[in-house]
């Protein structure tokens, strides 16, 4: 294991290259992503938050914490219906692993029954880690696997997974997360765009992994993803703090309260808003619009946004960290009419300046 995870946790499927890429600002990565290299052929200088951005994160996680939780039990729950004991849980990395940590454990602590948590890449527009694939495939029968990941933005990630799931017709590409606002996860806590504190963060929330990496100098054919680690922030780690703070608002004795079911004629899927931004906004890549609070606080963390739209300008309860970081990074900060989502970053067109 290279990360600050427990062994029991989580089994990552992924290769170590800590030192063998040298990440890159900002600036950087985006005019190379911007000019048709591929972003997980990069890594990024990680964000290493302000005092006043980690006092905001630390209020997000104690205002959040007791949802998140509950939404861990739904989707879990969920799972348990479906799944039963022989639950394999595959977390996309990175931002699936903790919430697949939680998953786990609340299982273990409901059931007593200790299911398997596996972590692997996913990259859009390359696919899933094939690799990592076979070797689960090898140990578990193809119905007992789970897909996890945090939240939805546009779907890409679970279309990229319905995609890669014509090579594996046994594996069901169903995605469950805590949040799904673009109405497209098979299971979810719920469909509000709530904060996942742990979004807030990168490396120092997420077992002090980089987000995966793939080039072919550096990942062979026989080898998984690779992922790197940062050793240098392990003073700074939060990654458990995280994962206690939800847990301690574990509920094992009231109902379930299911996500709500929609009619069919009533779902606005998300990217149907994503498409109306591009047109106010004039934007023709759909990939520079990146919805949902998640998708918004990762566009400040590692892309270049102008411009990052709130439903209001005055919910510092819900958005402050947004508040902050674009401030911060000087980004301005627009109200909208949004309907599915509670914030969208818009990235800058570098061909535009």
């Amino acid at each position: 294991m290279f990360s600050s995870y427990r062994d029991s946790d989580v089994i990552l499927l992924l290769k170590d290259i800590s030192g063998l890429v040298e990440p890159l600002d900002t600036n950087e990565r985006e005019t190379r992503i911007q000019s048709g290299i591929h972003y997980s052929e990069m890594l990024p200088i990680e964000y290493e938050p302000s005092h006043k951005y980690l006092d905001t994160y630390k209020n997000a996680l104690r205002l959040y914490a007791k949802i998140t939780a509950e939404a861990v039990k739904t989707v879990s729950e969920c799972i348990w219906l479906d799944k039963g004991k022989n639950a394999v849980l595959v977390s996309l990395a990175r931002a699936g692993t903790p919430i697949g940590i939680l998953i786990k454990h609340y299982i273990d602590k409901k059931y007593h029954v200790s299911i398997t948590h596996y972590t692997i890449s996913i990259i859009r527009g390359n696919g899933i880690d094939k690799k990592a694939m076979n070797h689960i495939l090898l140990q578990h029968e193809p119905n007992s696997i789970q897909f996890v990941d945090g939240w939805t933005g546009k779907g890409a990630i679970q279309r990229e997974l319905c995609s890669a799931m014509r090579d594996y017709p046994d594996v069901s590409p169903g995605l469950a997360v805590l949040s799904d606002p673009a109405f497209v996860a098979e299971k979810c806590g719920t469909h509000d765009d709530f904060l996942i504190a742990s979004s807030c963060l990168n490396a120092t929330v997420s077992g002090l992994l980089s987000r995966t990496f793939y080039r072919k100098d550096i990942i062979g054919e026989h080898d998984f993803h690779g992922a790197a680690y940062y050793a240098n922030l392990e003073k700074k780690d939060l990654t458990y703090q995280f994962i206690d703070e939800v847990e301690s608002f574990f509920d094992f004795d009231t109902p379930v309260i299911l996500a709500e079911d929609y009619p069919a004629e009533a779902v606005r899927h998300g990217i149907d808003e994503v498409k109306e931004i591009c047109r106010e906004f004039h934007i023709d890549d759909i990939n520079l619009v990146k919805p949902s609070i998640g998708e918004a606080t990762r566009v400040l963390l590692r892309r270049m946004p102008w411009k990052i739209l709130v439903y209001s300008k005055h919910d510092d309860e819900h958005l402050g960290h947004l508040y902050q970081l674009a401030q911060e990074k000087g980004v301005e900060v627009v109200e909208y009419p949004l309907k599915n989502y509670k914030a969208c970053g818009l990235i800058r067109n570098l061909a535009d300046n």
